[in-house]
């Protein structure tokens, strides 16, 4: 295959990957050391991380998944980790944090601050936050506003925001308690004049409605296509009728792009902001089942394995929390269904059986394939896949450059749509997801193919690695492209292009 015969480098790629996973474990360890606990503490830690990987394994069973083949022996592991680090709040306590972080301050004391007029307020905007959904357990990412007026002549160290933010933010969450808990405590720790959060929450799309919602033309983002809520919460001062506080707080966030107006407690607020709310039925002991957009055509229903959504409750007793809990009697089935839209399947995808067509009749373009020096072009293909290393999502867009040997042949801008979804919807790697795409459209255009995938992993920015914004591109070559570094050029250039205007 050229340049995609990469059987060397996958071997090579995994033990890289399992030397890092080593270390990482290694470091974890010390840091457990460095924080300190007992020895029981210890022992419950290592026992409840075993339980989840044998729940993990269960739910990969359940997904026609081999837990024992390359690229999944240790995604139990990974899982767990992860798991409890995105549930650590759970343990953390915000009087360790504020403790010894209250300093005493000249001109903030009481009387002062506001009501005699000179204003003491202290605002961080844009604290990068994630935590899990607790409707569906998938990650979501956070943008944290908080304010407050210091009184008794002191001030807590802006550092200290941030991590009780975390402390909050690292639980089962939804947007608007997440608010409230981050204002109490930092209201009852700190004691203020008062204090005031705004968050910004996204929530990723489930494939189903990513397929229908997504904005092709629009430029690839982080954020693109995902669920919106804003929210936000006060206490003290700035509840005040008279008080001019919150406006002020609101005035800073718009200078960062933040629009929120006084009253509106929930702007943007939906009742059940998680997308998988909408896809689901209610049944009548309060647990749920969902409906895909296939299984609306059809008029049937998907029953989650039983063992599977059994495996998820664990999961949930093992980070701390209560499944009983009237919020989380769902979550195991809407989790469970998440996955099964990525569940193994042994057919395979001919592009060949899919809408390919004599152009003569249609010109250059077809349903948005475009032909540009000879380079048939298929950009800002969205799609939705789930990382096999931590069973976590990542998602992006897919570009397409092709020549035909046939002059005048090519395919539907559909049928590569349908070709990304098939690939996409299983447990993937981006590379492999890279590879596969460009050798499907090569088995019927084989005078060339180049294909780019930009995409953002959940695995980089929510299990306490947070690089945020960083985003993975992959490429694959094959025929003319991987000798021809014009033709290559070409179909960067084109990408470029797409990407200023937007279109």
């Amino acid at each position: 295959m050229g340049a995609l015969d990469a059987g060397c480098f996958e071997d090579g790629l995994q033990n890289r990957i399992g030397l890092e996973e080593e270390v990482e474990d290694m470091a974890t360890a010390e840091a457990a050391k460095v924080v300190g606990g007992s020895e029981m503490d210890s022992e419950s830690d290592a026992e409840s991380t075993r339980s989840i990987e044998d729940a993990v394994r269960v739910l990969l069973q359940g997904l026609g998944e081999d837990h024992e083949r390359e690229g999944l022996r240790r995604t139990p592991h990974r899982v767990a980790k992860a798991f409890r680090d995105g549930t650590r709040g759970y343990k953390e306590k915000v009087k360790d944090i504020v403790e010894g972080a209250l300093f005493p301050e000249a001109g903030f004391e009481t009387g002062i601050d506001h009501a005699d007029g000179a204003s003491g307020l202290v605002v961080v905007r844009d604290i990068n936050l994630f935590s899990h959904c607790e409707s569906c357990l998938l990650p979501f990412s956070i943008k944290c506003h908080i304010g407050y007026v210091p009184s008794q002549g002191r001030i807590v160290g802006l550092s200290k925001l941030s991590r009780v933010a975390d402390v909050f933010a690292k639980r089962l969450q939804d947007p608007q308690r997440l608010a409230n808990e981050i204002c109490v405590a930092l209201h009852d720790s700190v004691k203020p004049a008062g204090v005031s959060v705004a968050l910004q929450c996204w929530h990723i799309q489930f494939p189903e409605e990513r397929k229908c919602n997504f904005n092709t033309n629009s430029l690839i983002s982080d954020k693109q296509g995902w669920v919106k809520v804003l929210v936000s919460s006060s206490s003290g001062i700035f509840k005040e009728e008279k008080s001019s506080f919150l406006d002020d707080f609101f005035s800073l966030l718009r200078l960062r792009g933040v629009v929120i107006e006084k009253g509106d407690a929930t702007h943007s607020h939906v009742s059940h902001w998680c997308p998988s709310r909408s896809l689901e039925v209610h049944l009548s002991n309060g647990h749920c089942l969902q409906i895909s957009e296939n299984d609306k055509a059809s008029s049937k229903t998907t029953v989650p394995q039983t063992s599977m959504v059994a495996a998820v409750a664990s999961i949930l007793c093992c980070v701390g929390e209560d499944p009983s809990r009237k919020e989380l009697l769902g979550t195991p089935s809407r989790y469970v269904q998440w996955l099964l839209n990525f569940k193994s399947s042994n057919s395979d995808f001919q592009l060949k059986d899919h809408s390919v067509c004599n152009m003569s009749s249609y010109g250059v373009t077809n349903g948005n394939v475009t032909s540009t020096n000879g380079i048939q072009l298929a950009l800002n293909l969205p799609f939705c896949s789930q990382c096999e290393h931590h069973l976590l999502p990542f998602h992006g867009v897919v570009h397409i450059g092709y020549m035909s040997k046939q002059e005048g042949i090519d395919v539907e801008r559909s049928a590569l749509l349908t070709m990304v979804h098939f690939f996409a919807c299983k447990l993937q790697v981006q590379e492999r997801l890279t590879r596969q795409i460009a050798e499907a459209v090569y088995s019927i255009f084989s005078n060339g193919v180049m294909v780019v995938v930009e995409a953002y992993h959940n695995c980089m920015i929510s299990r306490g690695i947070e690089k945020v914004g960083s985003n993975t591109a992959t490429i694959a070559v094959l025929g003319q492209f991987s000798s021809d570094p014009k033709t290559k050029s070409l179909f960067f250039q084109a990408i470029a292009k797409n990407a200023t205007s937007g279109t």
